[in-house]
């Protein structure tokens, strides 16, 4: 949103039928259209592919071939097994710039889980510092782990579209839910590391 608010053609890649589940979200409604859909998808094209079918994986190779970026929020391997991962993509186009966007990252223990913000929100202790003090933990009223991520996602590609002038070469971009939360909460992210380093050096009482 933000890269087509900057000027960029940005075209997204929906289901056929009813195509990105957000356009029934609502009341309000726009013509028939969630509010909420369009106020995101502002400055998008639209178009409706079946990446399971081996025409519409082919349909994306052939536009990944034209583009200079691609950005995908699929389970960690899911797309490589469409034939459409990083390496199958940046064969066909040497510089593109693909952005993938996850729960936990592409490795790791976690990469398979799928990630929701909330999800993110609880495990990185950002609900812990929510609501009031001695309570429960509390779901932030916006979903900050979703926003955060998605402007990180937009300086990586920014950086890596300038790298692109210098080296003629795409890169492949990692930006996940729980490294974003973590990474906008930088004291509380070092208070909770210095508290566990503490607990590990301290003698057991037994």
């Amino acid at each position: 949103m933000i890269l087509g608010d900057l000027g960029a053609e940005v075209i997204k890649v929906e289901r056929p039928g009813a195509g990105d589940d957000t356009r029934a979200w609502g009341p309000p409604f726009i013509n028939n259209e969630s509010a909420y859909f369009l106020s995101v998808n502002r400055n998008k094209k639209s178009v409706a592919v079946d990446l399971k079918h081996g025409r519409g994986a082919q349909l994306i190779l052939e536009l990944a071939a034209v583009c200079d970026v691609l950005v995908e929020n699929y389970l960690p391997g899911k797309l490589h097994e469409m034939g459409l991962g990083y390496e199958h993509l940046q064969a066909a186009n040497p510089q593109l710039v693909y952005c993938s966007i996850s729960g936990f990252g592409q490795t790791g223990p976690e990469s398979k889980s799928p990630g929701y913000d909330s999800i993110a929100s609880a495990v990185s202790g950002m609900m812990h510092i929510t609501g009031p003090e001695g309570g429960e933990p509390v779901r932030p009223g916006v979903a900050m782990t979703d926003l955060a991520t998605g402007l990180f996602a937009h300086g990586a590609i920014m950086a890596a579209l300038l790298q692109r002038q210098k080296t003629g070469r795409g890169v492949h971009i990692d930006c996940n839910l729980l490294s974003s939360q973590g990474s906008g909460r930088p004291s509380t992210a070092a208070a909770a590391a210095a508290a566990a380093a503490a607990a590990a050096a301290a003698p057991t009482p037994w």
